[in-house]
């Protein structure tokens, strides 16, 4: 006879319909969740007779010379930050540099403090962090829930935090929670052991009848089940989701420049509900969506190619960011040249 019932499995299921299927994962992990998507590359080629490729501007900036510091582009990892600095992690020898106007910093490990600054890039287990181990300074735990801190302001207690991101300038949050569920994550773990251990299906059958009846008792107790669906928590004023949008949504921080976008489907739209962009579904989730500061324009990019919705299409690219330059916002990408045996970056009005 198969186990009556899972109690992890209630939390993880709450935890689930926060998340969308993680669709979209954000930019957070140089190591393993940023990569080079360029189309063809074998830096251990002659590069230097290779042609200039079709993503190759003629006012690009300088990032970072190859040959200069003996590293071959194929190997690096390379993330951004809202300030502009670039953070290159060359993975043959364990190494970081850090790119800012043409000067570079460099070689760093890991332990160094400049590199530190980089914190949500440079975690390697970051995929698997929860929210508040991702974010210790805006999330603390109160006994078995959980307070946000952000701006001044203290947002809980809740029994979960789902999906948490911060706008670029990091001066907005947004948070799926759930104010209560039934049983901690310890106690769900304590239970399935108890149930796992019974000697005897009856035994495992009375237990989960047990467990079943107290979280029915503190369901009731902590506001019934409306008190376990996600809701939005958020301080950009005006913010209106309802709360079956928020089940099979995930928060974006990453579309449109220090802006929170919500994500539903086939659909992105800002935190007051208002519909900013529909595409297909596979589109959304295979790659990265860029929206224009007025929504006029949006960018797609998959596999080294990034397509503009003015009928603009790039190719050979690495890296795509929006970049923030006296004022106005850009679209900016990478790309290797071979002429110059270097990345170079081109900036795109957006």
């Amino acid at each position: 006879m198969k186990r009556i019932i899972s109690i992890s499995l209630v939390i993880l299921l709450a935890a689930n319909t926060l998340s969308y299927s993680q669709a979209g994962k954000f930019l957070r992990n140089v190591k393993n969740a940023v990569q080079q998507e360029i189309l063809g590359n074998s830096a251990k080629e002659n590069t230097q007779t290779a042609p200039e490729p079709p993503s190759a501007c003629s006012d690009a900036e300088l990032i970072m010379e190859m040959g200069k510091y003996k590293i071959d582009y194929s190997e690096l990892n390379i993330a951004v930050l809202s300030d502009g600095r670039i953070l290159l992690y060359d993975k043959l020898s364990d190494s970081y540099y850090i790119s800012k106007s043409g000067v570079i910093e460099g070689p760093m490990k890991e332990n160094d403090q400049r590199v530190k600054q980089f914190r949500d890039l440079v975690n390697s287990e970051e995929e698997n962090l929860k929210p508040e181990e991702k974010y210790p300074e805006y999330i603390k735990r109160q006994g078995d829930k959980f307070l946000i801190s952000f701006g001044g302001k203290t947002y809980g207690p809740f029994g979960l935090v789902g999906n948490f991101v911060i706008s670029s300038q990091r001066d907005k949050f947004a948070a799926t929670v759930v104010e209560n569920i039934p049983v901690s994550e310890s106690e769900g773990k304590k239970m399935d052991a108890a149930i796992e251990n019974a000697k005897t299906e009856a035994e495992k059958m009375q237990l989960a009848m047990q467990y079943a009846q107290m979280m029915q008792e503190r369901i009731a107790a902590g506001g019934g089940t409306q008190a376990m669906l996600p809701k939005l928590v958020t301080n950009i004023p005006g913010a209106a989701i309802n709360d079956a949008t928020i089940i099979n949504s995930v928060l974006k921080a990453d579309m449109k420049y220090n802006e929170i976008l919500i994500v539903s489907e086939n659909t992105v739209s800002d935190l007051k509900g208002k519909p900013l962009l529909t595409l297909d579904f596979a589109t959304l989730s295979a790659g990265k969506v860029f929206i224009s500061s007025d929504n006029k324009l949006y960018a797609t990019y998959t596999y080294g190619t990034l397509t503009i919705s003015d009928g603009r299409k790039i190719q050979e690219l690495f890296n795509p960011h929006l970049l923030p330059v006296n004022g106005k916002i850009y679209l900016a990408y990478m790309y290797f040249s071979p002429k110059r045996n270097a990345i170079m970056r081109c900036s795109l009005p957006f």
